[in-house]
């Protein structure tokens, strides 16, 4: 363990441990689904928080017509009629020397008969909390808080600004992380308490969610060769896409070193046919497509694009009934802390000095909000509590050793960033 300053000692001693997995159980019991009411509700919870611990609160309605109107908006999924920003930041004057990130929404959770536990029940056995959005990620939001009540409880002051920046609408999108930074809210540099695994994620690759439309040919099913399948001809151009997605992840980033596919492309829904003993003559296939590391959204759309069309020129339907490629939902475009910048050793220095292992360094092959703090010009990188392996699972659950570790690295961080000048 390294030596510890005093302040950085007071402020460890002030981290209610108890108090944190407390207000985690608090946390995940708010059932905040995606473009649910609930994320509002969460938001509400966690601003009067804030202003337990002496931050300075802004919390404001999203005005979602111009969000979605402006030029950059990253898209969405979810249908919300609102949407609550929150920011909370420690009292002065300047940008904020730090910023510690997090989304309060999840994702559904599927069967319910799949989990072991009640999902909004954060049941805590063995160790661990179990419960959806326990790993993904309110174990990183509950993190922030311990840090900022940890430093109100010590007594340590600076003249440099800590922010916590709570965001709604990530798994879809990432319209609270846009909203928050075009209200303003910066700093000088951003740790997203995503799940690591232990890890600094210093880069994420991009997703973009596409919409294939194929037609066929209908037949009464006895009389099958009269018609044309778009199962079949779906086949076709499904073959292509397995080999744009190999040539794609052929010579990834060394950041992906362990990482199988990081660039991946999959269909998640297909939907196709109206009748049994019909051939269906219409095949809508929806999915995920991955953008590598400092590739435009765009060139990889007409990558895609590309790739249909060529898979559509070779077969003789498709030739004259080219599929339709369209793009809706949520836009991940890629991301990645500057070479070289100090932060990286900056969070692993303070892991260190708690005792942890030395984080290593990685990227990451799904989209976040580290990219929107990124292309507004913070240098922002991922380090929180949990695996990201257990995300959107019936399995989701976070070690709580763990979380206590990460808030007291990320409490030294936060002492060492507001007593210094960048």
């Amino acid at each position: 363990m390294g030596a510890l300053s005093e302040d950085e000692g007071r402020v460890l001693e002030a981290l209610d441990e108890r108090r944190l997995v407390e207000d985690l159980v608090a946390l995940v019991r708010v059932p905040s689904v995606t473009g649910s009411a609930a994320e509002g509700e969460v938001q509400h919870l966690l601003a009067g928080w804030f202003d337990e611990v002496g931050l300075e609160v802004d919390m404001w309605s999203e005005d979602l017509d111009a969000l979605r109107a402006d030029p950059g908006f990253p898209g969405s999924e979810a249908p919300r009629t609102e949407a609550w920003g929150l920011v909370g930041t420690t009292p002065g004057d300047g940008e904020p020397a730090l910023v510690l990130q997090g989304h309060v929404d999840v994702v559904p959770v599927g069967d319910p008969a799949a989990w072991a536990h009640d999902p909004f029940a954060a049941v805590v056995h063995d160790g661990r909390l179990h419960g959806r959005g326990a790993c993904d990620m309110k174990a990183g939001v509950a993190v922030n808080l311990a840090v900022a009540r940890a430093l109100h409880r010590s007594g340590v002051r600076s003249g440099r600004r800590l922010a916590l920046h709570s965001v709604v609408g990530e798994e879809d999108g990432g319209l609270g992380a846009f909203a928050t930074l075009r209200r303003g809210h910066t700093g000088e540099v951003a740790v997203v308490t995503e799940p690591t695994s232990g890890r600094l994620l210093t880069a994420n690759a991009g997703a973009l969610t596409f919409r294939l439309e194929v037609t066929g040919l209908a037949a009464h099913g006895s009389t099958r060769l009269e018609g044309v399948s778009a199962l079949d001809t779906f086949a076709v151009v499904h073959a292509a896409l397995r080999r744009l997605e190999a040539a794609r992840n052929a010579s990834p980033d060394p950041l992906f070193a362990g990482t199988r596919l990081p660039y991946a492309l999959s269909v998640g829904q297909v939907r196709a046919g109206d009748w049994a003993s019909s051939v269906p003559d219409l095949l809508v296939a929806e999915g995920r497509y991955g953008v590598a590391l400092d590739e435009d959204p765009q060139a990889a759309r007409e990558a895609f694009v590309r790739c249909v069309a060529e898979a559509a020129s070779g077969d003789p339907w498709l030739r004259e009934h080219p599929p339709v490629v369209t793009w809706p939902g949520g836009a991940f475009a890629p991301g990645r802390l500057p070479a070289g910048h100090p932060l990286a050793d900056e969070v692993a220095d303070a892991a260190e000095a708690v005792g942890m292992a030395r984080p290593t360094v990685a990227a990451a092959p799904y989209g976040s909000d580290l990219r929107l703090y990124a292309a507004a010009g913070v240098p922002t990188l991922q380090y929180g509590p949990g695996d990201v392996r257990l995300a959107h699972s019936p399995r989701e659950s976070v070690p709580l050793d763990e979380v206590v570790a990460v808030a007291r690295a990320l409490a030294v961080l936060a002492v060492r960033r507001l007593s210094t000048t960048d």
